[in-house]
């Protein structure tokens, strides 16, 4: 299965653009959250998208809520916050918002980590792990160097070890990688990311 992945699109036009153009070879597109921008513009986030005909798998990022992303999303887009989907043959479950906490204030949707250890909790196997944000560790950093990933995020990838964990969230961490056991996460941000996943 080809997939291309991104993050981080908040409403940017030629971004999307370069997106859509490039989904047309992709049996599976996916977007790790933010698609609009404090909360403002998701439905023009989805119209900028919509060029898009493979399936979408989605998570909500801090940008916007699951229940905002569900009811804006596309026809041909399943939105994932604490669930999973199966496409391709292949397993993904998805975790939306920012965690830990932001200090961005009462616009952005933020969950704890008690909250994201609840909701990751039923996952008993994935092939892939759609996130908005990072693990604890692992392309995290931000521009001063602190890392301000997830622990309970970082303890799903290795509880679960699936192949990929896609991210997002951290600017200053888009296009980082690294590995959690024999996990590859990669930070995407609004760029095409292309990955190869076999069932």
């Amino acid at each position: 299965m080809k997939i291309l992945a991104f993050s981080d699109l908040h409403l940017a036009r030629k971004a999307a653009a370069v997106l859509v153009a490039e989904s047309r070879a992709a049996d599976l597109v996916i977007g790790a959250g933010d698609f609009c921008s404090m909360r403002q513009g998701l439905d023009e986030a989805m119209e900028l998208l919509s060029g898009i005909t493979a399936p979408i798998i989605a998570v909500p990022g801090n940008a916007e809520s699951a229940e905002e992303l569900r009811a804006a999303a596309l026809p041909n887009m399943t939105v994932l916050h604490g669930e999973r989907a199966d496409s391709g043959g292949l397993r993904f479950f998805g975790l939306g918002n920012a965690v830990p906490e932001t200090p961005f204030g009462g616009w952005s949707c933020d969950i704890g980590e008690a909250e994201a250890t609840r909701l990751l909790a039923p996952c008993d196997r994935a092939d892939v792990l759609v996130l908005h944000s990072p693990p604890k560790g692992v392309a995290d950093s931000t521009s001063a160097g602190m890392s301000v990933g997830s622990q309970a995020i970082h303890d799903a990838i290795s509880r679960l070890q699936p192949r990929l964990a896609l991210c997002g969230h951290i600017h200053d961490s888009w296009g980082q990688s690294g590995m959690i056991g024999a996990t590859k996460v990669v930070n995407l941000g609004p760029t095409p990311n292309w990955f190869e996943v076999t069932p």
